[in-house]
């Protein structure tokens, strides 16, 4: 499995310091930390929000299978499920939601485990976009969908260093299956 040294960090760290939990709506689920919400309730793409978000900063969240294919098993792990830049906060019913100004780079991909499989984390991170990364130099051409192939054994870590970004800002997880 590649190393993913900051976002286990992360999500051992939440659990001390509810101010780092990222709010993530996955349909009419709000995301608690180890939520369990049926992979065919996770289908559309989820809304985040960082009531800590500066309304003059960028985010950028990448979604996270960590389980996959198998959580006693999890050789093809982490699988990535989503990289969303150029988010930015708005004010929403009195709630810092964050949108998009920027394509995906990778677009979202719903849960997925085979059949049996007992539950997969799905973990969301947030980072403060650096302002001289630009998220369009890494889009897919004429918004095409992300292969399998190019999502199996994700290294966040190397993203991380590839992309620039800083520390993780706030962290949550659900699981599905």
């Amino acid at each position: 499995m590649p190393s993913n040294t900051n976002a286990m960090g992360a999500l051992a760290a939440v659990q001390n310091d509810k101010s780092k939990i990222l709010g993530v709506r996955m349909g009419r689920h709000t995301v608690e930390p180890g939520l369990h919400i049926p992979k065919a309730e996770a289908r559309d793409e989820p809304v985040v929000r960082f009531d800590g978000a500066n309304t003059s900063t960028k985010y950028m969240v990448v979604c996270l299978d960590l389980d996959a294919p198998h959580p006693s098993f999890p050789f093809l792990s982490p699988i990535l499920h989503w990289i969303q830049p150029g988010l930015q906060a708005a004010n929403e019913g009195g709630q810092r939601v964050l949108r998009a100004s920027e394509p995906s780079i990778s677009d979202y991909a719903p849960p997925g485990p085979p059949p049996g499989s007992p539950p997969h984390r799905y973990c969301f991170f947030l980072y403060g976009q650096p302002a001289s990364l630009d998220g369009s130099k890494y889009a897919s051409v004429d918004g095409a969908k992300m292969g399998l192939w190019s999502r199996m054994r994700y290294s966040l870590d190397t993203a991380e260093k590839e992309l620039g970004l800083g520390p993780i800002v706030a962290t949550n997880y659900f699981t599905s299956n």
